[in-house]
């Protein structure tokens, strides 16, 4: 079962960010829209398997910042945007994310999976 869903309308981005984080031993589920995730996010087998939502900032349809604000209304899985545009974090405010520049290095993604992952386990450990 997947516990991260990656989302990119980049192919080329969401292939090797896939990539990196299946070599990390992630097991990772891709979805080129912001659509798509939302309705695979409607299976509530999958919806509750995911441990981190990883999302480009700027995508056709809704935008990261839409996609995050739907997703909101019934989950609280963590969330990575990843953006190169620095203002973006204002589109963001109260939705509880967190923000990895572009470009990122694979050790990098790899470290901020790692750490959302340590803060969701410790989190679920004392009940919050």
């Amino acid at each position: 079962m997947p516990e991260i869903l990656l989302i990119d309308d980049d192919a080329t981005q969401l292939r090797l960010r896939e990539a990196v984080l299946r070599e990390a031993g992630f097991a990772v589920l891709t979805s080129e829209t912001a659509h798509e995730a939302l309705a695979l996010l409607g299976n509530p087998v999958l919806s509750n398997a995911l441990r981190l939502i990883i999302t480009d900032h700027v995508m056709p349809g809704p935008s990261g910042a839409a996609f995050a604000r739907e997703l909101r209304r019934f989950s609280r899985v963590p969330v990575i945007v990843v953006s190169g545009m620095a203002e973006a974090e204002e589109e963001y405010e109260g939705l509880d994310v967190r923000f990895l520049a572009k470009p990122c290095l694979p050790e990098e993604l790899i470290r901020q999976v790692r750490n959302v992952f340590r803060s969701r386990d410790a989190q679920l450990r004392t009940g919050n």
